[in-house]
């Protein structure tokens, strides 16, 4: 099958991982638990997910010129992305998220964007000029929204299918979500957007409807181990998650996008895409860290094998 490529803007980040019994509490220090790094950022995340499985992924990120940098453009060529509108940023440093995980695989980020941060309109207009190949594009809010709107508008404009991963929380205009054919926030996110707490599967379909009111096309709001709440035009429905024991969630919600995207660049309908999505982010809470944790197409067909036996 013949796809287009799946552009993903967004950031990247070396993750410093704490693992420990318990996230502390303010002014309180946690001693034990192991500690490693691991590339991340969510930009980074959903284009390694893409890769991995079986899209076509073009990068587009800014990153410092030091080691983490450096080691971002090995990385990302290892895995098969392209990497030719990755910039290097002169001036800023790599970003850097500290992240501490708990027993129970929940996590608490913060995050110093660097060049992140500096990621502009003018970087990622060469992305977008050969629009006929280009099928989905993919965006989160680790960078400037400015970028992310004038990128949004871009792409709708052109006719490719925009999905934004409104990550971390944010407000964004009526004439943003206007341009989104998809837009994919957890239950914090839906909660803002919306103005409706979400903590049930029946406020989540309250939210989505508020959400689409706005003018975004389609909504889909993850809700962990609940699974998801899909809007598709004026059909909802709710997709269960894969049941697993969860280790780390980090970048669950970023596997869950890039895989996303990859379906719907197969021409999958968007209640499907969303199942293949939830089926590869189970996957990825079985393991620890973020890139480490994004699994492989092959690992995603099996385990579907394995659950329907």
């Amino acid at each position: 099958m013949e796809r287009k490529n799946i552009i993903i803007i967004g950031s990247n980040n070396m993750d410093m991982v704490v693992k420990t019994t318990h996230i502390p509490d303010h002014g309180e220090t946690v001693l034990g638990g192991s500690f490693f790094m691991n590339p991340g950022g969510k930009g980074a995340n959903q284009a390694v997910a893409v890769a991995r499985l079986g899209g076509n992924a073009i990068f587009v990120s800014k990153m410092g010129n030091d080691v983490f940098g450096k080691q971002a453009f090995q990385l990302f060529n290892e895995e098969g992305i392209n990497t030719r509108f990755m910039i290097s940023d002169e001036e800023l440093p790599s970003g850097v998220a500290l992240i501490t995980v708990d027993e129970k695989g929940e996590n608490s980020i913060v995050v110093a964007p660097g060049a992140n941060a500096n990621l502009q309109p003018i970087d990622v207009e060469p992305a977008l000029k050969d629009t006929k190949n280009i099928g989905v594009i993919l965006l989160q809010l680790e960078i400037p929204i400015h970028t992310v709107q004038f990128a949004v508008k871009e792409a709708s404009l052109a006719g490719i299918t925009v999905i934004v991963n409104p990550a971390p929380a944010a407000v964004l205009s009526q004439d943003m979500l206007s341009h989104i054919d998809i837009l994919t926030p957890n239950r914090t996110e839906a909660s803002m957007l919306s103005g409706i707490e979400v903590t049930t599967m029946e406020s989540a379909v309250e939210a989505a409807h508020a959400i689409k009111k706005k003018g975004v096309k389609n909504v889909v709001i993850t809700m962990g181990v609940m699974g998801a709440v899909v809007l598709d035009g004026e059909s909802c429905s709710i997709i269960p998650a894969v049941q697993v024991q969860a280790v780390d969630t980090t970048a669950a919600g970023d596997v869950f996008n890039g895989a996303l995207a990859v379906a719907l660049s197969e021409k999958r309908n968007l209640e499907s895409a969303v199942q293949f999505a939830c089926e590869a982010a189970a996957i990825s809470v079985t393991k620890l860290g973020a890139q480490s944790s994004i699994p492989y197409r092959n690992e995603v067909i099996i385990q579907k094998l394995v659950n329907e036996a």
